[in-house]
């Protein structure tokens, strides 16, 4: 009797670890999923503007409601996705953020810029809710010493999905109505995530949660140190907006044009470059999440983009492509420069080679007559052109480097800490409402960075705006070395405990 009763514990015990380990593989995929969907949702627009624009024949104030309605929607979600995260559970959250994101796709279709508008709200609120609910949902289920690289493998999902949107993007830039695949290919992991996550449980509240229920007022009380918890919250979510990061996603082919790619095709195959570092970027901060600690990866990851912010910012102010004004002109790579832009078949002056310049002005041909002459009538300009040129070229391409630079340490360390550390600050009771209260001020951050981006660049030039971005990121490291604890092997019952009596 009794060795059939510990065989049959035993028989128990093995059943109950491989299903425990079944939910949590599950759980992994399905906030992996939501994170994929995430970052194509962000990416995709990048170059899609690009033929929505042409298509439509958006004003610039067009262009930036089209790629802003996505963040009123996650606006909106914020404010109340807290409550439903708290009341109806993370597993609910997420089914009805797949829902929504399904409908949202479906209206995207329509061939109309209000149905533009409105589909991509949806998706925006959808997106948040899932955001916020997947998060919390890993970090409650893992153990301490997993629990970074699990949670900032939503982010990773984010990384793959941008980089999988800039190569969509690439191969569809050339074709009619490519917009409507970009937008439609979302569809396909939103419905495996929708799938799986019937087979996940619902995670009931803990026993914390059910004894004491807090008020969002508590966020600002004394009380237990929340007033500081949600300062370093605000923190995080601000910074990480106001050092210009939504901007490269969102505008990414657009600054490409700015900097001297002269194509869609090109632009677009630059962001494809740039997605493909942050996906590096990402994992290599997945694996030292837990090793190096979040503090670290942090500061330093602030420090490397705010160097490489101001470079750009400084090498931008020296470069004719500074003066390029993408709201002046339905061409992204208008030259308002004094210097004349003539053409040769389909490239300027200022693609030439000093050789092709010369056999320009030597040779007779017909068609070339009136370009010749205003050629020998600014000699100066011309041999301007051609030395800039290449001085150009280099500068552009440094601008590209420290561009993957700022993406790479923006995604070691904003991209994946800042979600990490809000699922990880917050007692238990109240995280749901923290995390979407803070959130709030992401997306109206994020919202007003991108809402302006454009109307920036005109009034103050590219480099002023790098600029800008530059001296955030320094704030930002000097606000975490001084406000932000370490949290890393750390179970969340001990990291409130520590916060509660550390100010």
């Amino acid at each position: 009797m009794y060795v059939f009763g510990k065989s049959a514990l035993l028989k128990h015990l093995n059943v109950s670890y491989l299903l425990g380990r079944s939910v949590l593989l599950l759980a992994i995929v399905v906030s992996t999923l939501g994170g994929l969907v995430f970052g194509y949702e962000l990416g995709i627009i990048s170059g899609a503007l690009l033929q929505l624009k042409a298509e439509f024949r958006l004003s610039c104030v067009q262009q930036e409601a089209l790629v802003s309605s996505l963040l009123i929607g996650a606006l909106l979600a914020s404010v109340i996705g807290g409550c439903l995260i708290d009341h109806q559970g993370r597993r609910n959250s997420i089914l009805l953020s797949n829902v929504m994101i399904l409908t949202g796709s479906l209206v995207l279709l329509i061939s109309s810029y209000s149905a533009l508008v409105v589909g991509r709200m949806a998706v925006g609120f959808a997106m948040c809710i899932s955001s916020m609910s997947c998060c919390i949902f890993v970090s409650e289920m893992v153990t301490p010493d997993r629990r970074g690289f699990l949670v900032t493998l939503y982010e990773a999902g984010i990384t793959v999905g941008i980089l999988a949107a800039y190569a969509i993007n690439y191969l569809l830039s050339d074709s009619e109505r490519g917009w409507k695949w970009m937008f439609g290919l979302a569809i396909g992991p939103t419905l495996i995530q929708l799938v799986s996550i019937w087979f996940l449980p619902s995670i009931s509240s803990s026993i914390e949660n059910k004894k004491v229920q807090y008020s969002i007022m508590y966020l600002f009380q004394r009380k237990d140190n929340m007033r500081t918890r949600t300062v370093i919250g605000l923190g995080l979510v601000l910074f990480q907006q106001f050092t210009g990061q939504p901007n490269v996603l969102f505008y990414a082919s657009t600054i490409f044009h700015s900097v001297g790619f002269q194509s869609n095709a090109s632009a677009v195959l630059a962001s494809v470059g740039l997605g493909f570092v942050k996906v590096i970027a990402t994992l290599t901060s997945m694996v030292f999440s837990d090793r190096v600690g979040r503090r670290p990866l942090l500061i330093s990851g602030c420090s490397v983009m705010a160097l490489c912010l101001i470079t750009i910012g400084l090498l931008s102010g020296h470069s004719l492509t500074n003066a390029k004004r993408p709201c002046d002109s339905e061409d992204f790579s208008v030259n308002r420069t004094d210097v004349p832009h003539l053409t040769v078949g389909d490239r300027s002056v200022f693609d030439l080679t000093f050789h092709d310049s010369q056999r320009l002005l030597n040779n007779h041909t017909p068609g070339e007559d009136v370009v010749r002459d205003q050629v020998r009538q600014r000699p100066l300009n011309t041999s301007l052109a051609s030395s800039t040129g290449v001085h150009g070229t280099i500068v552009n391409w440094i601008i590209l480097v420290c561009m993957m630079a700022v993406v790479s340490a923006y995604s070691v360390g904003f991209g994946p800490m800042t979600w990490l550390l809000l699922s990880e600050i917050f007692p238990a009771a109240i995280r749901g409402r923290a995390f979407a209260f803070t959130n709030c001020f992401n997306w109206a951050a994020n919202l007003l960075v991108t809402f302006t981006f454009l109307n920036f660049i005109d009034s103050i030039g590219l480099s002023g705006i790098f600029l800008l971005y530059g001296m955030s990121a320094v704030g930002a490291g000097v606000f975490f070395y001084f406000m932000l604890p370490e949290t890393k092997g750390k179970t969340l019952e001990e990291i409130d405990k520590e916060l509660r009596v550390n100010r």
